[in-house]
């Protein structure tokens, strides 16, 4: 007989955004001539820029040549998009890595849940909580969570370190030795972020310690304060203790393109063994690399118009951000992020629930949101709003709320 991976059957009922879009089909269902408006995923709406459009539409029809057709790509990413990447996001802020360690992808949520496929199943996991649930649950299906204690919400073998209000959501270094820690700046849920100093004392502590940090820089396109760290390697010591991923999704409209990139350095080394060319055996075995089209399309936005376009579409989203930001504001909620982050985290009033929050939204304003509980045990009393709505439906929504409160 079959034996089944059964760290499976630990996990604890569905994917949070499948729970979100089953309750939100319900209510729907229920009320069909509700105008739901949705701010809860973080998927964006404005679509593709049109330089990034005119790259592709140039790319089928090159596929259609057979002088210019591409068939199986290189695994680690055509050439071009890599030397952009390089060029804009790393040596343009004085960053020296080499092209050999950025690996496009089909997306930065793919390559957070395959790195763990480079570590054994011992390790000891430390996650920002609230975090990201990829983070927890990719290594839950691998076995190295240990089991799911339902009173406390929470994986026996996984380090939670709250980021929350009470420590400027900064996660305190522990005195503990951990293996593989995960943070996220601009941080989803918060949506706040981590300066030099803080990331220093991580970089510090995982070299200190030989442990590796996964480092999520997908949102870093939204950072507007000035000393803010757009990536790891602007910290000394991090290219011999961090891995860094990247996406397009977010910051160029790619969420249903998906590209993205992983930067694995060469200095990094754990066990005698070099986990940048583990990745690249990873990589060329079970990957068989990002479709051309679709990282022509990612090459554009680096062109002098398509930064300039995508600046545009970036502004748009940090604008709704704001408007959920200062509306819920001035409705005497609690609120954080939106600044440096499209992400909005706003904790419920009087006490409630989050998941009983985000069910009077949905029922009683037709408002979807996200229950920050989703995210971890720290972000039970807290909701995630997104900026990447219509900006309409965004004033919208926030009025929704508002009068759903002043009630």
């Amino acid at each position: 007989m079959a034996k089944i991976n059964e760290n499976f059957a630990k996990l604890p009922g569905s994917y949070l955004f499948a729970e979100i879009g089953r309750r939100t089909a319900a209510h729907q269902q229920a009320n069909p001539d509700a105008k739901i408006i949705k701010l809860g995923i973080g998927d964006v709406t404005q679509g593709l820029v049109p330089a990034v459009i005119k790259a592709m539409h140039k790319a089928v029809d090159e596929q259609a040549d057979p002088t210019t057709f591409k068939g199986y790509g290189p695994e680690q990413g055509y050439d071009f998009l890599r030397k952009a990447v390089l060029e804009n996001d790393f040596k343009a802020r004085g960053i020296d890595i080499d092209v050999n360690e950025i690996f496009i992808s089909d997306g930065a949520k793919s390559d957070c849940g395959n790195i763990g496929d480079l570590f054994d199943i011992d390790n000891k996991i430390a996650v920002c909580d609230p975090v990201y649930p990829v983070y927890v649950d990719s290594n839950a299906m691998a076995g190295r969570a240990g089991e799911y204690d339902v009173d406390a919400e929470a994986w026996t073998n996984i380090h939670y370190m709250p980021t929350t209000a009470d420590n400027d959501f900064f996660p305190a270094i522990p005195t503990e030795k951990l293996d593989i820690i995960y943070l996220c700046s601009p941080n989803n849920p918060t949506g706040t972020v981590l300066t030099k100093d803080q990331l220093k004392a991580w970089v510090d502590y995982a070299n200190d310690n030989d442990a590796v940090i996964m480092f999520d820089a997908a949102y870093e396109r939204f950072i507007t304060e000035e000393g803010i760290p757009h990536s790891i390697y602007e910290i000394d010591g991090a290219k011999t203790c961090a891995i860094e991923f990247r996406s397009f999704s977010k910051t160029a409209g790619f969420t249903g393109m998906r590209c993205g990139y992983t930067v694995v350095p060469k200095a990094l080394v754990r066990g005698g063994q070099n986990l940048n060319a583990m990745w690249n055996r990873r990589q060329t075995t079970k990957f068989n690399g990002a479709s051309y089209i679709i990282q022509k399309g990612a090459e554009a936005i680096y062109t002098p118009e398509g930064k300039r376009q995508v600046d545009d579409a970036i502004d748009f989203y940090r604008n709704n951000a704001r408007v959920i930001k200062e509306g819920l504001e001035a409705a005497g909620l609690e609120v954080y992020g939106a600044v440096n982050s499209p992400y909005i985290w706003c904790k419920t009033p009087d006490g409630m629930g989050s998941w009983d929050f985000f069910n009077k939204l949905l029922e009683e304003a037709n408002v979807v949101t996200t229950p920050g509980s989703g995210f971890g045990p720290a972000g039970e009393g807290y909701i995630r709003l997104t900026g990447f709505g219509d900006a309409e439906a965004t004033r919208e929504a926030v009025q929704r709320i508002v009068a759903l409160l002043a009630k």
